[in-house]
Order: C-alpha cells, then sequence, then structure tokens
C-alpha cells in the first residue's frame, strides 16, 4: 500500500491542541512561519512566561509511537488521531491528547532509522493524558 498523505490531518491537529490549551484557559497561538522546534506557544501574560510546544500526530487508530528530530521545545503534545485504518478495518474513535514534557521525550529510546519514540515507553503513560495542567504550572514556576 502506498503511504498515507496525512498533512492536513497534521495541521488539524495543532489546532486541536491549540482548542484543547485555550478551552483549558491557557493563552496560546499558532505559529504561522514553520518554526522546526515547536508549532504552538502558550503564554502566562501576567508572569510573562512562555512554553514551547511541537504537537506530534499519528493518524491510525491504536498507533503507539511517533517520529521525533528537534527538541526545540518545552512540551511535545502527542496526539492520536485514532481516524481509523487505510484497510478500514480499525474503528474511528475521539482523539487522544498526550501532554509530555520534552526531558522526558529525551530521555526514551528512539528507534535508529526513524527516530520514533514509542509510548509504550513511557512509565505511567496516563498521568500524561490531557495533562494540561503541566503546561500551567510549566509557566507559573518558569523565571
Amino acid at each position: 500500500m502506498s503511504r498515507l498523505d496525512t498533512r492536513l490531518e497534521s495541521e488539524g491537529a495543532e489546532f486541536l491542541v491549540l482548542g484543547q490549551l485555550l478551552i483549558h484557559r491557557i493563552p496560546a497561538y499558532k505559529t504561522y512561519t514553520n518554526m522546526p522546534g515547536y508549532d504552538l506557544v502558550a503564554t502566562n501574560p501576567e508572569k510573562n512566561t512562555s512554553a514551547r510546544i511541537q504537537v506530534k500526530s499519528r493518524w491510525n487508530t491504536g498507533a503507539t509511537d511517533f517520529p521525533i528530530k528537534n527538541f526545540d521545545c518545552e512540551f511535545v503534545v502527542a496526539v492520536f488521531l485514532n481516524r481509523g485504518s487505510k484497510d478500514g478495518r480499525k474503528e474511528v474513535m475521539a482523539p487522544d491528547y498526550y501532554v509530555l514534557p520534552v526531558s522526558l521525550i529525551t530521555s526514551l529510546p528512539r528507534s535508529a532509522n526513524w527516530e520514533k519514540v514509542s509510548m509504550k515507553n513511557v512509565e505511567n503513560l496516563e498521568q500524561y493524558r490531557e495533562a494540561w495542567h503541566l503546561i500551567s504550572s510549566f509557566m507559573e514556576s518558569a523565571i
């Protein structure tokens, strides 16, 4: 099978994360000038702090890994879009969001060829599911 073009879905994932940040009362904006290490910037105007966020998305339902090469951010939000599968056998479901500090991502093993990180290697993975508070707390304590 040929590789599925998921560029639109990747852009959509960035907007999904932006929306989640905003509804969790975290001011944020999308970088429109293709910054290599991050896609979104969350801000705390009262503290004059910010957090750079890289969004990584996977199209397939049941995906557990994502490629990453650039770590010039404070957080990686992994969005598993759960859009089914190319063969139509997997169910379409709501997206899953994992808010991961970049320090955690850099500590995980990566595959040699695609530099993929597997979520199976994240201890206590559920603590990062929709953990938007990690971004808020980071900006509260940033100097």
